[in-house]
C-alpha cells in the first residue's frame, strides 16, 4: 500500500472519520502493511496532532471524542496482531472515576488518548473503589494508575487510593497520575502523587515523562 494511501489514515484520526480509517487500515492489513508502521507512523502521530490541536484551541471536546473514536476503530482492528507478535505496548495504565464519583466523560477521554499515544488501557468505570484500583493494577501488570474526579467532595478519595498502595506494599510499583476539575497541582503534591494532568492531551506526555519513553511522531 502505498505512502499516500496510508495518510488517508492518519487524516482520517485527524477529522474523525471512523469509517475511513477502519477501511484504510482494513486495506492495509490485507495489503500485507505491518500493524506496527501503521501505529507508530500513522496512528500515534494522528492523536498527538489531535492533542496539539486542542491544546492551541484549535480543536475542541467534540473534535477530541470523534477523533478518538476513529483511532479507536482502527486499533481494535491492529491491537490482536500486535499481541500474537508478543509486541509491547508503549506502557500499561490503570484507569478510573474514584469511589463516589459518577463522572465518566474525562475519563474515557484521557483513556482513548493514552491509548491513540500507545498505552494499553483498563478502563475501570466510575465510582471505583480503591481497593479494586489496587487490586487490578496488580493483575493488569500496570505501569501507572490513573485516577479521575470531578467533584471538590470526591477528589479526597483519590488520597485513599494512595493509602491503599502504601497498605499493601505496593506505593513504589506504580506511579500514580491525577486529573479532572477541581485537582490540581498542588492537591497531587500534597496527596503523594506522581503527577497531574489538566487535560487529556497533557496526560499523554505526562505518562510518556514518567515511564521515560519519547513520543512517536
Amino acid at each position: 500500500m502505498s505512502q499516500e494511501d496510508l495518510g488517508k489514515l492518519y487524516d482520517a484520526i485527524l477529522t474523525g472519520d471512523t469509517k475511513t480509517a477502519v477501511a484504510v487500515t482494513q486495506a492495509a492489513l490485507a495489503a500485507g502493511t505491518d500493524p506496527q508502521v501503521l501505529v507508530n507512523q500513522r496512528m500515534i502521530p494522528a492523536m498527538n496532532e489531535v492533542g496539539r490541536r486542542f491544546d492551541r484551541e484549535e480543536y475542541f471536546l467534540p473534535e477530541l471524542l470523534v477523533a478518538a473514536r476513529a483511532m479507536k476503530g482502527a486499533l481494535n482492528l491492529v491491537r490482536p496482531l500486535l499481541a500474537e507478535r508478543g509486541i509491547e505496548p508503549t506502557g500499561r495504565v490503570v484507569i478510573g472515576t474514584v469511589k463516589g464519583d459518577m463522572h465518566d466523560i474525562g475519563k474515557s477521554l484521557v483513556g482513548s488518548m493514552l491509548e491513540g499515544g500507545g498505552f494499553q488501557v483498563t478502563d475501570l468505570g466510575v465510582d471505583v473503589p480503591p481497593e479494586r484500583f489496587v487490586a487490578e493494577a496488580k493483575a493488569q501488570g500496570a505501569d501507572i494508575i490513573a485516577l479521575s474526579a470531578l467533584l471538590t467532595t470526591t477528589m479526597t478519595s483519590m488520597k485513599s487510593v494512595l493509602d491503599a498502595l502504601v497498605a499493601a506494599g505496593g506505593r513504589d510499583k506504580f506511579k500514580v497520575i491525577i486529573g479532572g476539575a477541581p485537582v490540581t497541582q498542588a492537591y497531587a503534591d500534597s496527596i503523594g502523587a506522581d503527577g497531574y494532568s489538566a487535560s487529556a492531551s497533557s496526560a499523554v506526555t505526562l505518562a510518556r515523562k514518567l515511564l521515560g519513553v519519547a513520543a512517536a511522531g
